[in-house]
């Protein structure tokens, strides 16, 4: 990855080829799952001035997360996921990178993170292939504080992104769609403008069991 020291991008690499030996990140050459990881960090920097605290919402292998934390270099992140094999993994992650002072990943369901300590503490939040849009919205509007911006990688051939989110519902758990910069990839972008009411997020496997839209 150009801009990264080059030890820094060969163990980021070499970590990320042994989640995909794990079956933790899909088939698609590394070159494609970095690249794509990238452009969360190009929309949130377009989109937000200062990012000190994100999250990845079901980091998995590690996408978007490890590469969103070596391109924001002054932001501390959560690795968030409730399994707890990919908790693991992703702290061997972390260790073989050295980032065990600014990145932390916490194994837990997006619905308990939610009703927290991670409440409203991020300036970001990025979902990578994590849920359905009224899943991810809801999951994922909680740990934003008011300013604070979700990214959300979309399916390639979608209907837009108009269709697949309802506004109307966005709005209560208050979220307002961004202009989505262009980097060659599928995304929604939102912007938290006031906090979510304190009923959500609902309780574990409700928001997928029951998706507000």
């Amino acid at each position: 990855m150009s801009g990264l020291p080059p030890e820094v991008a060969a163990t980021l690499r070499a970590r990320l080829a042994l989640s995909q030996e794990r079956g933790a990140i899909g088939p698609a050459g590394l070159d494609f799952h970095l690249a794509h990881a990238a452009a969360f960090a190009v929309i949130a920097g377009e989109l937000k001035a200062s990012i000190r605290r994100f999250v990845d919402l079901g980091s998995g292998g590690g996408l978007p997360g490890l590469v969103v934390a070596a391109l924001l270099l002054g932001a501390h992140g959560v690795l968030l996921d409730g399994r707890v094999e990919r908790a693991r993994l992703l702290e061997e992650h972390v260790g073989a990178l050295g980032w065990q002072e600014r990145i932390e990943v916490v194994a837990l369901r997006a619905e308990e993170a939610g009703r927290g300590p991670l409440r409203g503490a991020a300036d970001l939040v990025v979902a990578r292939g994590f849920a359905p849009p009224a899943v991810t919205a809801e999951c994922a509007a909680p740990l934003l504080g008011v300013g604070g911006i979700l990214v959300v990688s979309e399916p390639p051939e979608s209907a837009p992104a108009r269709r697949r989110w309802d506004d109307d519902v966005l709005r209560t758990l208050g979220l307002e769609r961004r202009a989505v910069p262009e980097t060659g990839w599928s995304f929604a972008a939102f912007c938290q403008v006031q906090n979510v009411p304190g009923r959500y997020p609902r309780r574990t496997g409700i928001p997928a069991k029951r998706p507000l839209f």
